[in-house]
C-alpha cells in the first residue's frame, strides 16, 4: 500500500503564521481607512482627478502603496499588487538616507513582493522580500515596535525560500528570525502564541530534514506553549491543536510510543470539536484524525479504531470540494483504511471500495505530480490482492501494468525503486504460475534480481529478496530441469535463511520445504555426488551452520590477526542485534542508517580478510575436497531421505571420490510412518521423564522390532554390505569400524545404531560397527581430539533433587562412580544441589574440559534454542550456552532426559541439546533420544569412564566405543529385547 502523505500537518500551522500583522503594521503607520479610500479613488480616476504616480508627494505615495496593497489583500486584484509595489518603490526613490519612514518603506516593499510571490510563485519576488525585509530590519532604530513582527516575516520568507529551494542556510536563518522575534515579544503580549507556533513551523521543517529526535521536542514544546497562551474561543486554537497532534503523530512514528499516538487522537480530536461546521478547514480536521485513528489500528488492532478511520476519511473526503488540490490524498487515505478493514474482515465489498477509490485518486492526479508514481502502485497492490481473492486473470494483468507504470515513473536512485522491482517480480511470478509462460518467470528473475541489487546491506527487506529469487529459480527448474537453476534456487533459500532471525514467525516455514533434500536427489539422480553432498551440507541445518562458519574459521583468524577477528565479531553481534529486534522494540539507536553502516562495515571487514595469505576462502561455503576431510574416523554416511527416494552417499576416509548407494525401500513419507510408530510404542511402554516410577506395562515389542528391521533391510544393511563390514562378525569392539551418520529430514528421528532383525543372529548394526552420529559434516571437521592429563579438568553437575521436578535416585550412585574414576587421574570438580546454578554452572564450563550433567532436561519445540538443563535457580537454556563460545573443549557427557530428541518441525536442523553443546565446542557429546531408567543411568556412566580413563582421550571416535561397550553390558543385563533400556543412548561428534 502507499503510505498516506502527511504533508498537510504542518501547513495548517504555516498559513496561520504567514507575514505576521502585516496590515496591522500598515495600519499603525496609516490608519485612516476614510482617507484610504479616496486616496484611492482619487488616484485610480483619471476623469475625477488629475493627480498622477509622478506628481504625488512622499507621503501620499506611501499611503496610496497601503491602500493598493489592502485592496489586493481583501480582493484578490493583480493590478493592486502592482500598483503597490510601484508606489513604495517610487517612495523609496524620494526618501533620504536618514529618513525615520525609510525602515517602514522597505517592510512595505518586501511585504508587498511576498504576496506577489505567494500568487505567482515567482522566485525572483521571494528574492527580493528576503532583500527588503533585510534592509528594513538593518536600519530599523534599537526599540522600534515592529522588531518582533519584522524578525518574524523574515523567518517566514526563508521559510519559503527553503521549501522552493531547499538551502540549508535559509532554514537555520528562518529558525534564528523566529526565535528573535520570540526572544523580543514581552510575556503577557497577544502575539506571543503566534511567535511560539511560527517558530514550531521551522523545527518541523528541520526535523523532516534531518530527523534530530531534539528538534521533534522542541516543535511539540513550541505547539503546546501557543495552545497554553491562546485564549478560549480564539479563531487559531483549532489549528493550533490540530498541529500538535500532527507533532504527536510524528513522535510515534519515530519512537513507536503508545501515549504520544494516544495525545495526537486527543489533540486531532479537539481541533475537530473547536472547528464550526461549514469551516474551509474541516476536511483538514477530520483527514488528520483518521491519520491517528489508522495508526492506533495499525499498532493494536482494535476494530473500532478502523471504523473510526473510514468515518473520518469519508468525512474529510465529503467536505473535499471538486477541483482541491487535496482531493486525490482524500481518495487515497479511504481507499488505505477499505484495504486496511479488507485485510482484516475479508469482505469482497471493502476491496471493491479500495479499487474504487484508488482509481479516483489516480484519475485526479495530474501527470508530471509526484505521487503518481505512489498512485499506479496503490492500485496494482488492490487489483493483486483482488486477483488473489477471485482468481480473475485481468486483475493480474492490470496489477502488471499499473506496476509497470510506476516503476516508469520512478526515478533512478529514489529509496522506493527496489520495491517497485519487487513488486513486479512477484505479479510476474504469479502470471507465471497462472499461464505457465517461460517469459514470465525469466521476467520475475529479472525483476526480483534488480530489487535484489537496488536493495542496501543490512536492509530488511534483504531476506524476502533472496527468499523470492530462491523460489522463482525453483520453479524455472521444476520448467526447464537445469541443475544450474536448482543450483541458483539452494543458494537465494540458503541466504534467505540465513538472513532470518531466529524468532522470525515464518523461519519454520522455510525450513519445512525440504528444497535441500529435493536438489540432492536430483544431483544424485545426474551423477553430480560432491554436488549432491554440498547441497545438503549448505543448505541444511543453517542455524547450526551459521555458529560453526563463524565461530571456526574465526577462531582461526583470531590466532594470526586477533585484532580483525575482534573487529569482525563485534559487528557480527551488533547487526544480530539490530536485525532480531521487533520494530516496536528498537531503540532510537537501531536506525536504518546504523543497519546499513554496520552490514557495510561487515562487508569490508570479510573483503579484508579475503586479501589475507590462507584465508581466500574466509566464511565462504566449504567445498567438497574439505568437507571429505572429516571422514577421520571412518567412513561417513550421509543419507539424502527424500519425500519419494533415498539414497546414502559414503565419504571414506583417504579417498577424494564420493559413492552412491541407492536405498529404494525407503522414503521420506515412510520414514515419518515409521517415527509414528516408533513414538507410540514408546509412549506405550514408558514414562517420558527420569525419575518418574514406571507402571508394569507390557512392553510392545513387535512394533518397535519392526521399526529396526525395517532401517536393518532398507538403510543400515545394504551401506554395510557395500562397505564390506558384514562379512565379519565376532569382532572385538576395538577393532570394530567406526561408522558416522549423518541422517537428513524424518530419519533424524530414527534409531539406525539399534537396526536389526532381532529374530536372526549377527542381524545387528552392533554386531559390525560401532555407530556415532552428526548433523553435519562441518561440526566434525570444526572438532579436534583432546587428550587427558594430569591438569585437565572434568566439571561434574547433580541435582537429585531439583525444584519443582521429581527427584532423580540415581543421580548419587552415577556420580560416585565418576568421582572413582577421576581420583589420581585428572582434577575435577562437582556442582551439587543448590550449587548447581545457571551463573555457577556456565562459569565453571569455561574452566573445565569435560562436563558430566546429571539432571533433568527438555526439548521446547516451540523455540529449540530455550531448551535446556533444569538447575537448582532455573533453567540452563541452549541459547545462553551457546553465548559463551566454549573453544577445544572435550567430552559432554547429558545423563539427563530427551537431550537428543530434535524438533520435528525442523527435521534437517536436528535441533536439540546434544548437537547444542556439540556447537559450543565439545567435540564429543553422549546424550539420549528419550528419558532413560534410574537404575541404568549408574551403570553406563561408570563403564563409559572406566574405558575413557584408560584410553586417556577423546575426539577420534574413543567416546562413541566407550559407549558402544557399555550399552552392551546393559544390553547383556537386561536383555537384548529390552530397547527401553539400551537404545536412548546414542554418541555425537568426533
Amino acid at each position: 500500500m502507499g503510505v498516506l502523505s502527511n504533508a498537510w500537518r504542518t501547513m495548517v500551522t504555516y498559513t496561520r503564521v504567514k507575514y505576521e500583522s502585516v496590515k496591522g503594521a500598515f495600519r499603525r503607520i496609516f490608519n485612516s481607512s476614510e482617507q484610504k479610500e479616496n486616496t484611492l479613488r482619487r488616484a485610480d480616476s483619471g476623469t475625477h482627478s488629475q493627480i498622477s504616480v509622478g506628481d504625488l508627494v512622499h507621503e501620499n505615495l506611501f499611503q496610496l502603496g497601503v491602500s493598493h496593497f489592502d485592496q489586493f489583500q481583501d480582493l484578490g486584484r493583480p493590478d493592486n499588487i502592482e500598483k503597490a509595489i510601484e508606489c513604495f518603490s517610487r517612495a523609496l526613490e524620494l526618501t533620504p538616507d536618514g529618513h525615520p519612514r525609510l525602515s517602514d518603506l522597505h517592510a512595505n516593499l518586501g511585504a508587498s513582493y511576498g504576496s506577489r510571490y505567494r500568487r505567482f510563485g515567482e522566485i525572483s519576488d521571494l528574492h527580493k522580500t528576503i532583500e527588503s525585509a533585510s534592509r528594513a530590519l538593518a536600519i530599523a532604530p534599537s526599540g522600534h515596535p515592529d522588531l518582533p513582527n519584522r524578525h518574524g516575516n523574515l523567518g517566514t520568507t526563508y521559510t519559503d525560500r527553503y521549501r522552493r529551494l531547499g538551502e540549508i542556510a535559509d532554514l537555520e536563518k528562518s529558525i534564528e528570525h523566529r526565535s528573535r522575534a520570540l526572544t523580543l515579544t514581552p510575556e503577557g503580549h497577544p502575539d506571543l502564541p503566534r511567535r511560539h507556533a511560527g517558530l514550531s513551523v521551522s523545527y518541523s521543517d528541520r526535523y523532516r530534514r534531518f530527523g534530530e529526535l531534539a528538534d521533534l521536542e522542541r516543535v511539540i514544546e513550541c505547539h503546546s506553549r501557543a495552545i497554553a497562551l491562546t485564549p478560549d474561543g480564539d479563531p487559531d486554537l483549532p489549528d493550533r491543536h490540530a498541529a500538535l497532534g500532527a507533532s504527536y503523530s510524528d513522535r510515534y512514528l519515530r519512537l513507536g510510543e503508545i501515549a504520544d499516538l494516544e495525545k495526537a487522537i486527543e489533540s486531532h480530536s479537539r481541533a475537530l470539536a473547536l472547528t464550526p461546521d461549514g469551516h474551509p478547514d474541516l476536511s483538514d480536521r477530520y483527514a488528520g484524525l483518521g491519520v491517528s485513528y489508522t495508526n492506533r489500528y495499525r499498532r493494536l488492532g482494535g476494530l473500532a479504531d478502523l471504523e473510526k478511520a473510514i468515518e473520518c476519511d469519508s468525512c474529510a473526503l465529503e467536505l473535499t470540494p471538486d477541483g482541491h488540490p487535496d482531493l486525490p490524498t482524500r481518495h487515497s487515505a479511504l481507499g488505505a483504511s477499505y484495504s486496511d478493514r479488507h485485510q482484516r474482515l475479508g469482505e469482497l465489498t471493502d476491496l471493491e471500495k479500495v479499487i474504487e477509490c484508488h482509481s479516483s485518486a489516480l484519475a485526479l492526479t495530474p501527470d508530471g505530480h509526484p505521487d503518481l508514481q505512489d498512485r499506479h502502485t496503490n492500485m496494482g497492490v488492490s487489483y493483486a490482492d483482488r486477483y488473489q481473492r477471485l482468481g480473475e486473470i485481468a486483475d493480474l494483468e492490470k496489477t502488471i501494468e499499473h506496476y509497470s507504470h510506476a516503476l516508469a515513473l520512478t526515478p533512478d536512485g529514489h529509496p522506493d525503486l527496489p520495491d517497485r522491482h519487487g513488486n513486479l517480480g512477484t505479479a510476474y511470478s504469479d502470471q507465471y504460475r497462472r499461464l505457465s509462460k517461460i517469459a514470465d518467470l525469466e521476467k520475475s528473475i529479472e525483476h526480483n534480481l534488480h530489487a535484489l541489487t537496488l536493495t542496501p546491506e543490512g536492509h530488511p527487506d534483504l531476506l524476502g529478496r533472496h527468499a523470492a529469487l530462491g523460489v522463482s529459480y525453483n520453479d524455472k527448474y521444476r520448467h526447464l530441469g537445469k541443475l544450474a537453476d536448482l543450483e541458483s534456487a539452494i543458494k537465494w533459500q540458503s541466504s534467505a535463511l540465513t538472513l532470518t532471525p531466529d524468532d522470525h514467525p515464518g523461519m519454520p516455514d522455510r525450513y519445512t520445504e525440504n528444497l535441500a533434500l529435493k536438489a540432492a536427489s536430483a544431483a544424485i539422480l545426474s551423477s553430480e555426488y560432491a554436488l549432491a553432498l554440498e547441497w545438503l551440507e549448505h543448505a541444511r541445518c543453517v542455524v547450526w551452520n551459521q555458529s560453526l562458519t563463524l565461530r571456526s574459521p574465526v577462531d582461526v583468524l583470531h590466532a594470526s590477526h586477533p585484532d580483525l577477528a575482534t573487529q569482525l565479531q563485534s559487528i557480527s553481534q551488533q547487526l544480530h542485534h539490530v536485525n532480531s529486534q521487533p520494530p516496536s522494540s528498537q531503540s532510537a539507536a537501531d536506525t536504518p542508517e546504523r543497519r546499513h553502516r554496520l552490514a557495510r562495515e561487515y562487508n569490508d571487514l570479510v573483503a579484508q580478510v579475503h586479501k589475507l595469505p590462507g584465508f581466500e576462502n574466509f566464511l565462504l561455503p566449504t567445498q567438497t575436497n574439505e568437507l571429505i576431510k572429516a571422514a577421520r574416523n571412518g567412513p561417513i554416511v550421509v543419507i539424502n531421505c527424500g519425500e519419494d527416494r533415498c539414497d546414502a552417499l559414503l565419504v571414506m576416509p583417504g579417498s577424494s571420490e564420493i559413492a552412491c548407494i541407492p536405498l529404494p525401500g525407503f522414503t521420506g513419507a515412510k520414514a515419518k510412518r515409521t517415527r509414528i510408530e516408533m513414538d507410540k510404542s514408546i509412549r506405550n511402554r514408558r514414562s517420558s521423564e527420569r525419575g518418574i516410577e514406571r507402571r508394569p506395562l507390557q512392553e510392545e515389542e513387535l512394533d518397535f522390532q519392526n521399526v529396526l528391521a525395517d532401517l536393518w533391510y532398507e538403510i543400515v544393511k545394504p551401506v554395510l554390505d557395500f562397505l564390506g563390514y558384514t562379512h565379519e562378525s565376532g569382532l572385538e569392539p576395538k577393532s570394530m569400524p567406526h561408522i558416522t551418520w549423518c541422517p537428513t529430514g524424518a530419519l533424524s528421528f530414527l534409531p539406525l545404531h539399534a537396526a536389526g532383525d532381532y529374530s536372526r543372529p549377527q542381524s545387528r548394526v552392533f554386531d559390525h560397527v560401532i555407530s556415532s552420529y552428526t548433523t553435519t559434516l562441518t561440526a566434525l571437521l570444526s572438532s579436534s581430539s583432546s587428550a587427558l592429563y594430569g591438569t585437565s579438568r572434568v566439571l561434574i553437575v547433580g541435582q537429585e533433587a531439583t525444584p519443582g521436578h521429581q527427584q532423580l535416585p540415581g543421580t548419587k550412585q552415577e556420580l560416585e562412580c565418576i568421582v572413582r574414576h577421576m581420583q589420581g587421574r585428572v582434577e575435577y570438580s562437582q556442582l551439587l544441589g543448590n550449587q548447581a546454578t545457571k551463573t555457577g554452572v556456565l562459569d565453571a564450563m569455561e574452566e573445565h574440559n569435560w562436563v558430566h550433567l546429571a539432571c533433568h532436561a527438555h526439548q521446547n519445540a516451540h523455540d529449540p534454542t530455550e531448551s535446556g538443563f533444569f538447575l537448582h535457580d532455573g533453567t540452563l537454556e541452549l541459547a545462553l550456552i551457546n553465548q559463551r563460545s566454549l573453544k577445544n573443549k572435550g567430552l559432554a557427557f547429558l545423563s539427563a532426559c530427551q537431550t537428543a530428541t530434535g524438533d520435528e518441525k525442523l527435521p534437517d536442523e536436528a535441533i536439540h541439546l546434544a548437537s547444542g553443546m556439540l556447537i559450543t565446542g565439545y567435540s564429543s557429546v553422549i546424550a539420549t533420544m528419550w528419558s532413560v531408567y534410574d537404575e541404568d543411568a549408574p551403570m553406563v556412566a561408570d563403564r563409559v569412564y572406566a574405558q575413557l580413563m584408560k584410553d586417556g582421550k577423546i575426539g577420534n571416535g574413543e567416546a562413541g566405543r566407550a559407549l558402544h561397550g557399555a550399552v552392551a553390558e546393559l544390553r547383556d543385563k537386561v536383555g537384548e529385547r529390552e530397547f527401553s533400556h539400551w537404545v536412548p543412548y546414542i554418541h555425537i561428534g568426533s
